[in-house]
């Protein structure tokens, strides 16, 4: 399988006087989408950057497989295979396809980047992960929304990623590009990788996610599964309050 058991153990994290997090448990299987939701300040943000390495924790273990960890280094998590695609997708505009998906591992010979062999393992990778883009060769500057994001997320899967954690893909993109990023992130699942999805929009959601974890104020409230909740519960585990 392709994918990544990760667990997080009694994680805590506080900045001066605010305390992000206040002892979250949480497990992700390989195969499976998690969707992580709550109000602004629940922690969700805070969480996924511990997982990522770029936070340290100030209490608790990051789980992997069966490897412990007290905190994570962004290289350490890249070499465990968490993958994170953030909102800005850190892609550089003015380069290729190609180059954008070998961002930072670029194929060489001798002492010059072998380009060819790069855009033939590109053009593989895409074909495999059923991505549409027009060309390898094309700067991903005048692609749109949905196939840059595509492109960050092929990308992540060249590093050797086996998690891949998405905050808010959906954020900026129009229906269609929407629909093309879901059923991408669904081809991970069905893959057999592992996926954390971080959103605001609970029909995305529940389209796509097989588990629901709702935090609040720094806790996880419940882990669900999507096919026996309803959006009514959700809603009232996020704000705490009962719905009509």
């Amino acid at each position: 399988m392709n994918g990544l058991r990760l667990r997080v153990r009694n994680l805590h994290k506080s900045f001066s006087h605010v305390k992000a997090l206040r002892g979250v448990n949480l497990t992700i299987e390989p195969g499976r989408i998690m969707a992580l939701v709550g109000d602004n300040g629940a922690g969700k943000s805070t969480l996924v950057k511990i997982m990522a390495g770029v936070l340290p924790p100030d209490k608790g273990e990051i789980i992997i497989d069966n490897r412990v960890y007290r905190r994570l280094t962004p290289n350490q998590a890249i070499e465990e295979g968490i993958a994170t695609v953030y909102q800005d997708l850190a892609l550089v505009n003015c380069r290729d396809v190609a180059s954008n998906i070998f961002l930072g591992r670029e194929l060489t010979r001798g002492f010059f980047v072998n380009k060819s062999r790069m855009y033939r393992q590109a053009q593989d990778l895409l074909e495999r992960l059923d991505i549409d883009v027009p060309a390898v060769k094309i700067p991903v500057g005048q692609l749109s929304g949905g196939q840059r994001q595509a492109i960050a997320i092929a990308r992540a899967v060249n590093m050797g990623g086996r998690l891949f954690i998405f905050d808010e893909p959906t954020a900026a993109l129009g229906y269609k590009e929407t629909n093309q990023t879901l059923r991408l992130i669904r081809q991970l699942r069905e893959q057999g990788y592992s996926v954390i999805v971080i959103s605001h929009n609970l029909h995305h959601v529940f389209s796509i996610a097989d588990d629901i974890c709702v935090l609040r104020h720094g806790r996880v409230v419940d882990c669900l599964p999507t096919s026996r909740t309803r959006q009514e519960q959700v809603v009232k585990l996020i704000t705490g309050m009962e719905i009509a």
